[in-house]
């Protein structure tokens, strides 16, 4: 039997990597709200951005065109610092995850500490709330990490997935694992939770069985198969392979 929340599992789209391809040249193309635009044609429930320090992909003038023009829901990916925290205030987009930020690293590697930082978070966490933005942290499938996510006030958790993704086998079953009870872990908590990182069609249908599960966030997957077959054709083919898990998952995962 169906779970009653087994309908219930958004797909966000990060545009970060039209960001990338545009900036390996400059200019202003390809641009990110128009990612965004067909991505939402394409019918996702939200748009994730990453403005990172550095500014790598996903500049200034993206987040503000992206606020005008989107009807959907704006994620907003930031590392915990001042400046990101007064544009976050700036803009008050939908929701803000907070993720750990290296500059030296490809991308995001593994989830933020929050139990060994939780008295840096805890400002940014209430002052974000403050203002009305819903305030996720991204983290590992970790009981701790999930308790201090609690603790410090965070709406929602996104699950890092990379380490699913990255194994094989008894391995990755075994992350699958993590992954189940972390979620199952924050519906007991009452947390939203999400999962992101590095899922393709490939993985990404185990992950969906999974009830707790309200929304995933995926990005470089989906802006890198569009090259080849358009960004509207993977969106929908993610959509399917998500909702198609979905429908046969139990009460009892």
């Amino acid at each position: 039997m169906s779970h009653p929340d087994s309908e219930i599992l958004r797909l966000g789209v990060n545009i970060d990597h039209v960001a990338t391809i545009r900036n390996a040249r400059g200019g202003l193309h390809p641009d990110p709200l128009n990612a965004a635009l067909l991505a939402e044609k394409a019918g996702a429930d939200g748009i994730t951005a990453h403005l990172r320090e550095d500014r790598r992909h996903i500049s200034d003038r993206d987040i503000e065109l992206l606020m005008r023009h989107l009807t959907l829901p704006l994620n907003l990916e930031m590392a915990a610092t001042d400046e990101m925290l007064n544009i976050a205030l700036n803009h008050k987009p939908a929701s803000a995850c907070i993720v750990p930020e290296k500059r030296q690293e490809l991308t995001t590697e593994g989830g933020l500490d929050v139990l060994g930082a939780m008295n840096e978070l805890t400002p940014y966490v209430q002052k974000l709330k403050q203002a009305g933005i819903s305030v996720s942290l991204f983290i590992d499938p970790d009981e701790n990490q999930i308790k201090a996510a609690h603790k410090i006030g965070a709406d929602k958790v996104e699950l890092h997935t990379g380490t699913y993704v990255e194994y094989s086998g008894d391995h990755r079953l075994k992350e699958l694992e993590r992954l189940r009870a972390g979620a199952h872990l924050c519906r007991t908590l009452d947390l939203e939770v999400h999962a992101g990182h590095g899922l393709n069609y490939d993985t990404v249908e185990a992950v969906a069985e999974i009830l707790p599960f309200t929304e995933f966030n995926i990005g470089h997957f989906l802006i890198g198969e569009a090259i080849f077959v358009g960004l509207e054709t993977t969106i929908l083919k993610m959509r399917h392979l998500m909702q198609q898990a979905r429908s046969h998952a139990t009460g009892d995962d």
